[in-house]
């Protein structure tokens, strides 16, 4: 299982749920066409809010932003 999911909601409410739940967030990124990208710091975490939010999820296969790392200027 992945401790990734995809969640039509803000930021802040992802981040409320998670901490009500006492689960541990590693990142959560914004969406282009909006929602959220969460990641859990444990599977077990992401299991317990893929059941507390299964009403908010989104497909696995949603757009993210495109990031590139900065390159040193060394």
């Amino acid at each position: 299982m992945s401790r990734a999911m995809f969640l039509s909601m803000s930021a802040t409410n992802a981040a409320l749920k998670c901490e009500a739940q006492n689960v541990g967030v590693s990142v959560i990124e914004e969406l282009p066409g909006g929602g959220v990208r969460l990641v859990c710091n444990s599977i077990d975490g992401a299991e317990l809010m893929r059941r507390q939010l299964k009403k908010n999820l989104l497909a696995d296969d949603t757009i993210r932003h495109k990031w590139r790392p900065r390159t040193p200027l060394w």
